[in-house]
């Protein structure tokens, strides 16, 4: 009997908790949600027009934030809640409102002055002088009138939430109700909490890229409020690594000196100058070599495993099937490795060749990187494009892109711009406007300007859906060899089939049209899927990070290199020279249309995954780790596996001593002065 009384009355604890919890909510939404449309009409530029449904958007997607942020302060309080006094109760109420108020204004003056968001430099409040940054505060803006507005918006806070504690009381209002019904009605209303704080029932939690809504990025940063923009801010902070020692990487690698590594490799070593320097070096381009467009695919999880068992009853590659059997015009690398095993980090290593991630969601994304692909190209006389099915908001890529050297970047809000059928799904819209955008885009690029295009494609991804008239291709599974554990493999080879013949139908098109003479298209994964399997056994081990990459062009020679490993890190090493690109790049890889020379290190078939991981043509291990190492190779034609399979410390030594080079260019070219 007394047991039955506690467990209830821990019971009506716990309900009286979370009603609290959910009066608590409500004043916080309405005070968030008025501070955004004050901020929209306090920085409405003059003369600026946008259509009601972006306008609608971004106040929708604002409340949506402003409910999981404050449903998040209800929950965390749910340890108080229950047992605290209503006059307590209700000095948490105020605290908690005076605490996202003031976030909120702080953000809308961050916002004045940075035109963005709170982002990490707000951090520099501690990181700089602090006495002259609050005199500048206390000078530039209207600090009394902020609390002061602060002090108000919370007072009519407080007011609500009194107003809603005697409307709805919360302490009694089922305090006589069977406990059956408590029961239920806690379970519903603990939920209701749960999922306002992930901001979404079906759809994964609300999340940094939900902020870009539109493609006027004045309106998508009214969608933040002072709560998440701090929240994503410190995120940014952690995430951004520390690059003050350069000689972390190295001595995570074995050496003491980026010299101790240079020499190893064969490179000039008597000064770091020159290190850096041989890290840029090229081989002159022919004198006359005429600029190409390069148009380069990053597709999203985009396995090497369906290319091994394409065939017309088990056909994956729809359009692109044709495009690969003629080697003067395709060359498919057959035995290649992504940089890293998800999206961001592979992007990064690409485009930056870094194995440190992230590199630039904080202050070094937002500076020029001297040796930055986009830029590189763009100092070569192209124009940049950057363009993605999904919202560039994600990762902050908006920002970052803009400053290390594409002259335009085009999202998912920007081909719902473009083409106003278009759905925005969980990840953005469907790669077919993608495509269609590349097409007239590409139709209308004055001959006397090469261009450069980046795509990012996000189709192929969980939950692998599909738009509504795609057809299913028929396959006869028992040709796939792979392996069938997951329940989501028939979905994701439609999404695959359905990206890849997008990609082929692309490539075909180029090849009939004008531009086939001058432009060269080039696409990857940017990492293995998830659904192919876990690759537990080592005969299958080489096939997890393998991605595809295929070069199409007029005349190419394709040369001995395309069943050797290779990697993300050579993809650019043998792209920019093909296409007529000289300047700073990082010799990350190597180049793969030129026959290795035996000699140098820098052009040993050997892969690098830039978690720490190298192969081999005989196995796989972990930089430094001599008993990681595990025999299996992809099978190659005309060729006998090797009977002596095992550790080469000297590969080893190569390989750490490349990426340690790699980090500490990064650290060392970056890091604070």
């Amino acid at each position: 009997m007394k047991l039955t009384r506690t467990l209830t009355t821990i019971l009506q604890s716990f309900l009286r908790g979370l009603l609290r919890a959910w009066v608590l909510v409500v004043p916080l939404v309405v005070a968030l949600s008025l501070i955004r449309l004050g901020q929209l009409a306090y920085f409405w530029p003059s003369g600026y027009h946008v259509s009601t449904t972006d306008l609608a958007s971004v106040v929708v997607q604002g409340f949506r934030f402003d409910l999981k942020v404050s449903a998040v302060a209800g929950f965390l309080l749910l340890l108080v809640l229950p047992w605290v006094s209503g006059k307590v109760q209700a000095r948490i109420a105020a605290g908690v409102a005076f605490l996202y108020v003031m976030l909120s204004l702080v953000n809308l003056h961050y916002f004045g002055f940075y035109k963005t968001p709170i982002d990490s430099l707000v951090f520099g409040l501690v990181e700089d002088d602090t006495t002259a940054v609050l005199q500048t505060i206390w000078h530039d803006f209207p600090v009394v009138w902020t609390l002061l507005l602060a002090v108000g918006l919370t007072v009519a806070s407080v007011a609500l939430h009194r107003a809603l504690v005697a409307r709805l009381k919360p302490d009694t209002v089922l305090q006589s109700r069977p406990v059956a019904i408590k029961l239920a009605l806690a379970v519903v209303i603990f939920f209701a909490l749960v999922f306002a704080g992930k901001g979404t029932i079906r759809e994964m939690a609300l999340q940094r890229q939900h902020l870009t809504v539109t493609t006027s990025q004045f309106l998508n940063d009214m969608v933040p409020n002072g709560p998440i923009a701090l929240k994503y801010a410190w995120d940014s902070r952690g995430q951004s690594q520390n690059l003050q020692n350069p000689l972390v990487g190295l001595k995570a690698m074995g050496f003491d000196s980026a010299q101790a590594a240079a020499e190893v490799l064969g490179l000039p070593h008597g000064s770091e100058a020159e290190i850096k320097a041989a890290l840029s070096a090229h081989e002159a381009l022919p004198a006359g070599t005429p600029k190409k467009n390069l148009i380069f695919f990053l597709m999203e999880s985009w396995s090497a495993e369906p290319l091994l068992y394409q065939s017309p009853q088990f056909d994956v590659l729809g359009r692109m099937a044709p495009t690969l059997t003629d080697p003067s015009k395709a060359c498919h690398f057959s035995n290649f490795d992504s940089a890293q095993p998800g999206t961001h980090p592979s992007l990064e290593a690409i485009l930056f060749s870094t194995p440190i991630t992230p590199l630039t969601m904080g202050d070094v994304g937002r500076k020029p990187i001297p040796w930055a692909i986009p830029k590189v190209i763009k100092d070569a006389g192209y124009q940049t494009l950057f363009v993605t099915s999904a919202r560039s908001g994600w990762r902050d890529l908006n920002r970052v892109l803009a400053v290390q050297g594409f002259d335009e970047v085009v999202d998912a809000n920007t081909l719902k711009e473009q083409y106003p059928d278009a759905t925005l799904g969980i990840w953005g819209v469907w790669d077919s406007y993608v495509f269609k955008y590349l097409h007239k885009r590409l139709a209308a690029q004055p001959t006397d300007k090469p261009i450069f295009v980046f795509v990012l494609t996000s189709t192929n991804h969980p939950p692998y859906d599909l738009p509504s008239d795609y057809q299913r291709v028929p396959r006869d599974m028992a040709l796939w060899k792979g392996e069938t554990t997951s329940d989501t493999l028939l979905l994701n080879l439609d999404t695959y089939h359905y990206a890849t013949d997008l990609l082929g139908g692309f490539v075909q098109d180029v090849q009939k049209g004008p531009l086939k003479a001058n432009t060269i298209v080039a696409a990857t994964g940017d990492h293995n899927v998830r659904s192919f399997g876990m690759y537990a056994d080592a005969s299958r081990r080489y096939l997890q990070r393998q991605v595809p990459f295929v070069i199409w062009g007029e005349g190419l020679q394709c040369g001995p290199q395309l069943a050797l490993p290779a990697s993300h890190r050579d993809m650019f090493n043998t792209l920019l020279p093909l296409v007529g690109v000289d300047g700073p790049y990082i010799n990350a890889g190597r180049n793969l249309l030129r026959a290795p020379r035996d000699t140098n290190p820098l052009d040993a078939p050997r892969t690098m995954f830039f978690t720490g991981e190298a192969r081999s043509a005989q196995g796989l291990w972990q930089l430094g780790n001599k008993n990681s190492f595990s025999c299996s190779s992809a099978p190659v034609l005309g060729t006998v596996p090797s009977a002596d399979c095992q550790f080469n410390a000297r590969d080893d030594q190569q390989e750490r001593a490349r990426y340690g080079l790699l980090d500490w260019n990064v650290r060392i070219s970056l890091k604070r002065k």
